[in-house]
């Protein structure tokens, strides 16, 4: 049976998009206390459900799949432009196609707008009325009003009119900053993206006893297995390894591994991989916040979610990108002499105009980590960085990075990194690695 927190959960899925949540008509509905139905509710707004606006409230959203983040709702332009709604909040919910600056004649503006678009404009009433006949919501900059009859139109039309007090190239530039950073976030692959969910996963309860472990293992071929309560809590993990010398009667709880290493579901992938190298463990328990099994991801999916971001376009450049972009070493010259050239520019300088400690440490790790993998064809986790040392490095001079490996063996590395400037060496670092094996 669902715990009351799950209940809430799922009465808040079933909420039409576009309804306005409150933690009190929650609390009423549902016959809970107002702490628990505002805990329930924030878990919703983890999961997609719903999302909370300043002077505006929380509402229903449609859930995002990962393939359309670069599209944002009105809902999140009005959080993204700390912007007031004075009209049509009913349509909040919805998503927005295209950005559409109105600095042109009307009739010129009206050929570009059309359902779907957001048009930001300023003080002009006629543009905010064509606009919202056209299909499309309006964001008012310079933190103007509108009149009442547009306020109206965009009540029946279900269509927001927005306004900030920020200018249009503000506006424009802080909205396609978020939208850029949602292509980040696309590619970067978390647990959620590739667990096995938990209707789908053979657990045991902590009553049950080896034989049934035995029963198990033959029908699905698996040996590791999650134990949870009636509450779908996770208790333990039961492995080949835990069951060695005990009677087949013995209850699971006497066997099992307790309080086993979990991930959340928006762990990264990245991470995932880290924990299970560094614990030497096969599978990792998924879990909420309340610790209650949503399902599991094993080594291979992990293996696969990598390999599958390598093979990913890189849709939007994070700082890490900016700064590996000056490797300027060819595949052949860096087999050759095992160094990799980068210009330091002034983007990786900080208020002094020398290299930032941070983009010295990206380097050093990039250049170790593509060295290593070109020599182990395997994927890396760096467990340990140490700087030895490092040179003020002017800004517009041009550095050799030479990893040199030190000791290598299946599941372990040692990198020493000269970083050199005209043949003299100006910082030294060693890393420790850990190494997974391609499957």
């Amino acid at each position: 049976m669902a715990t009351k927190h799950e209940q809430i959960i799922n009465h808040i899925d079933s909420l039409p998009v576009g309804e306005k949540i409150s933690v009190r008509q929650i609390a009423k509905d549902m016959n809970v206390s107002e702490g628990t139905a505002y805990r329930a509710i924030k878990e919703a707004e983890n999961k997609g459900y719903v999302s909370t606006i300043e002077r505006v409230g929380t509402i229903r959203i449609e859930r995002k799949n990962k393939e359309n983040f670069e599209k944002l709702t009105y809902a999140e332009v009005v959080s993204i432009v700390d912007g007031q709604v004075l009209g049509g909040r009913t349509g909040l919910h919805k998503t927005l196609n295209k950005i559409v600056i109105g600095a042109m004649k009307l009739e010129a503006m009206m050929r570009y707008t059309g359902a779907g678009n957001l048009l930001i404009v300023g003080n002009r009433t006629n543009a905010h009325r064509y606009a919202l006949e056209a299909g499309a919501a309006v964001l008012i900059t310079g933190g103007f009003d509108t009149d009442e009859t547009v306020k109206k139109l965009a009540n029946d039309l279900e269509l927001p009119i927005i306004s900030t007090s920020y200018d249009t190239f503000t506006v424009a530039t802080m909205i396609n900053r978020a939208i850029y950073d949602q292509l980040i976030k696309k590619e970067i692959v978390l647990v959620e993206d590739i667990l096995t969910p938990a209707d789908k996963t053979v657990s045991l309860r902590p009553s049950d006893t080896v034989e049934i472990w035995y029963e198990k293992n033959f029908e699905s071929g698996h040996g590791r297995f999650p134990v949870i309560d009636h509450n779908n809590k996770i208790q333990g993990m039961i492995t080949s390894k835990d069951i060695v010398g005990f009677d087949r009667s013995t209850p699971i709880e006497k066997a099992m591994t307790k309080n086993p290493v979990t991930v959340i579901g928006k762990t990264s992938v990245a991470s995932a991989a880290q924990i299970m190298v560094w614990e030497g463990i096969e599978v990792l328990p998924v879990v909420d916040q309340q610790a209650r099994l949503e399902g599991m991801i094993s080594r291979q999916d992990v293996l696969k979610a990598l390999q599958m971001i390598s093979k990913q376009p890189q849709v939007g450049e994070r700082l890490d990108d900016i700064v590996t972009n000056q490797f300027v070493a060819s595949e052949e010259e860096m087999r050759k002499e095992n160094s990799f050239r980068c210009e330091v520019t002034p983007q990786m300088t900080n208020h002094l105009g020398t290299i930032s400690y941070g983009v010295f440490t990206t380097l050093v790790t990039e250049a170790a980590n593509r060295y290593l993998r070109s020599q182990k064809k395997g994927e890396i986790v760096v467990e340990n960085l140490t700087i030895f040392f490092l040179k003020p490095v002017q800004m517009e001079t041009v550095i050799d990075i030479r990893p040199k490996i030190l000791e290598v063996g299946r599941k372990f590395g040692k990198i020493d990194v000269d970083v050199l400037n005209d043949g003299v060496i100006v910082g030294k670092a060693m890393l420790m690695v850990q190494l997974i094996e391609r499957s």
